[in-house]
C-alpha cells in the first residue's frame, strides 16, 4: 500500500513497510497519552446499524495542528463499528487491530493497549498534513479493507482532557467486563489455545500462547478473543494453535505450543512452559503491563509495571528491565505479564506462585488485592516498605515470608568451611586451588540474563556463583 490506489488523497504513506518505526522525542510533535499521562485508552463498541454513520471521523477537543509542539496530552480512540455478522464478543479482537494499523501510517507510532496506549506523531509528518481527521479516514479504509464483516464504521478522537477522564471510566469497565467471561475456564477443558503474532514488528521472535489462564502479556485478547479472532480474519496474526502431547502439566508445556512457536519465531524459540519465569519461560513482547524480575539476593521475583516511575529495590527502573526482557527473548526471572494472567491460578505455579513474589509496587498489589492469598498479602513489599536490597531482605525475614524457607534449605546444603584457613602464600605463583568458602550460592540456573543500566546485560550459562559482595563501577574517562 501508498499513496497510489486507496490512500491516494493521504499526505503520508501507509503500508505495513513502516510498522516498528519509531520516534524519537526530539522528532515528535505530540504525545498521546503514553506514561507521563494518568488518563489514555483505546476502545471498540459493536453497534447496532443504525446507530454508526459510516466513514463519519469526530475530533473532540483541538486537532493536531492546535496541540502545541512537545505536548503530551490525555487522549481517546472511541471505535464504533456495525455489520450484520459482527458480535459483543468480537469487540476485543478487533480493538487489537488499531495498534496494527496505526503502524501502518508514515510517521505515526503506536505502542501499548487499552488504558496503557502510548502514541506520538513526528513533526514531518504533521507538516505534510497528518492529523487526527486524516488517521480516522485511513483507519476507516483499513478496517473495512482488512476485515470485511465491518459493514460501518465511525471514529471519533478525545484530546479534551475532562472528556477523555469521562470516557476512560466506561473503557474501564468494558475491559474488566470483557476479562471476567473467561475467569471461570481452565486450560485442561479446552484441546485448542491460540497464537498471537501482532507484535512482531516490534519484537521478532515473539509469539504469544494464550490459554483461558494465561491472557496475552499485553492484557488485550483472552482465550475467547482469540477464538473471535481465527472466526473474523482467519489468515491474520492470531490464529489456533492445537495442545498436542502435554509434556509438563505442572509447568505447562505442550506439543503443539512448541511446534507453533518454532515455526512463528523462524526456529528462534523452540520450548515454553507457560507457568514459569525461569524454565523456558514465555517470551516478551514490549507491550506487556507488568515484568517480573529476579532478585537473586532474596531468590525471589520482584513485579513491577509500566507506570511506576520510581527504582525498583535492584536499582533499575521498569525501562531498564523491560528493555532487557522485550523483544521476543527468554530471559529467565525476567517475564512480561498481564494483570488477568496474575490473577490465575496458574500464575508462575512452577516457580512457587505467589509465594515466590517478593517486592511489588502498593498500586500493583492494590490492584490484586482480591488474587493475593490473605496470608501472604502483608509479607510482599512495596515501595514504602523496601528501596534497596538490604531493606528488602530485612522485610522478608521480618515477616516471615515463605521464600526465608528457601534460604535456610540452601544454607542448609550449603559445602562446608575448610577446617583450616590456608596459609598466605609466599608469591602470586605459589598460590593453590582452595575450597570455595562457606557462602550459598544466590543462584543456580541453567542460564541467567542479569540486566544493567547502559543497555548492558551480563549473561551466565551453568554456573555458581559464591559472593558477598559484587560492585561494578563505571570507569573514569580515559582510565
Amino acid at each position: 500500500m501508498s499513496k497510489s490506489g486507496m490512500f491516494a488523497d493521504i499526505p503520508v504513506d501507509v503500508g505495513v513497510t513502516y510498522e516498528g518505526e519509531r520516534i524519537r522525542k526530539p522528532a515528535m510533535h505530540v504525545e498521546l497519552g503514553g506514561p507521563d499521562v494518568k488518563e489514555k485508552f483505546e476502545l471498540l463498541r459493536v453497534r447496532k446499524p443504525e446507530e454508526v454513520e459510516d466513514g463519519k471521523i469526530t475530533v473532540i477537543g483541538p486537532e493536531i495542528d492546535q496541540i502545541p509542539e512537545g505536548s503530551k496530552i490525555p487522549f481517546g480512540i472511541y471505535i464504533e463499528v456495525a455489520g450484520k455478522e459482527l458480535e459483543e464478543d468480537m469487540e476485543g479482537v478487533m480493538e487489537r487491530r488499531i495498534h496494527d494499523f496505526c503502524n501502518w501510517i508514515q510517521g505515526f507510532m503506536h505502542l501499548n493497549q487499552r488504558d496503557t496506549i502510548w502514541l506520538r506523531m513526528d513533526k514531518k509528518a504533521v507538516k505534510k498534513g497528518l492529523n487526527l481527521n486524516v488517521v480516522g479516514k485511513i483507519l476507516c479504509r483499513l478496517y473495512k479493507s482488512e476485515l470485511p464483516i465491518i459493514e460501518k464504521i465511525q471514529i471519533t478522537f478525545i484530546t479534551e482532557p475532562e472528556e477523555v477522564k469521562k470516557r476512560y471510566k466506561e473503557a474501564q469497565q468494558v475491559y474488566e467486563k470483557r476479562d471476567a467471561r473467561v475467569r471461570g475456564m481452565t486450560d485442561d477443558e479446552v484441546d485448542v489455545f491460540y497464537g498471537c503474532t501482532l507484535c512482531q514488528s516490534f519484537a521478532p521472535s515473539h509469539v504469544c500462547v494464550i490459554t483461558p489462564q494465561r491472557y496475552a502479556n499485553c492484557g488485550a485478547i483472552s482465550w475467547l478473543d482469540g477464538r473471535a479472532a481465527a472466526k473474523v480474519d482467519p489468515k491474520g496474526p492470531i490464529f489456533a494453535i492445537e495442545k498436542g502431547e502435554c509434556l509438563d502439566e505442572w509447568a505447562g508445556e505442550w506439543s503443539g505450543a512448541n511446534k507453533i512457536v518454532a515455526e512463528k519465531s523462524l526456529g528462534e524459540v523452540t520450548r515454553v512452559k507457560l507457568y514459569s519465569a525461569f524454565d523456558y519461560p514465555h517470551t516478551s513482547c514490549g507491550c506487556f503491563e507488568c515484568t517480573t524480575f529476579y532478585v537473586p539476593e532474596c531468590d525471589g521475583l520482584g513485579i513491577v509495571h509500566r507506570d511506576f516511575k520510581g527504582v525498583t529495590p535492584t536499582g533499575l527502573t521498569f525501562g531498564a528491565i523491560a528493555d532487557s526482557t522485550a523483544g521476543g527473548r527468554q530471559v529467565p526471572g525476567f517475564h512480561g505479564l498481564s494483570y488477568e494472567y496474575m490473577r490465575s491460578k496458574k500464575f508462575l505455579r512452577a516457580d512457587g506462585g505467589w509465594e515466590r513474589i517478593i517486592w511489588m509496587p502498593k498500586e500493583v498489589k492494590e490492584r490484586m488485592k482480591d488474587y493475593i492469598p490473605a496470608d501472604l498479602y502483608d509479607k510482599i513489599a512495596t515501595e514504602d516498605d523496601a528501596k534497596t536490597v538490604e531493606e528488602l531482605k530485612s522485610f522478608l525475614e521480618t515477616h516471615n515470608h515463605p521464600v526465608v524457607a528457601r534460604w535456610k534449605k540452601e544454607e542448609a546444603v550449603a559445602p562446608a568451611a575448610p577446617a583450616e584457613a590456608p596459609a598466605a602464600p609466599v608469591a602470586p605463583a605459589a598460590v593453590a586451588p582452595t575450597a570455595a568458602p562457606a557462602v550459598t550460592p544466590v543462584t543456580t540456573l541453567p542460564e541467567v540474563v542479569v540486566p544493567a543500566a547502559g543497555g548492558i546485560s551480563f549473561i551466565f550459562k551453568n554456573v555458581k556463583i559464591y559472593a558477598e559482595k559484587l560492585i561494578i563501577r563505571r570507569s573514569k574517562e580515559g582510565k
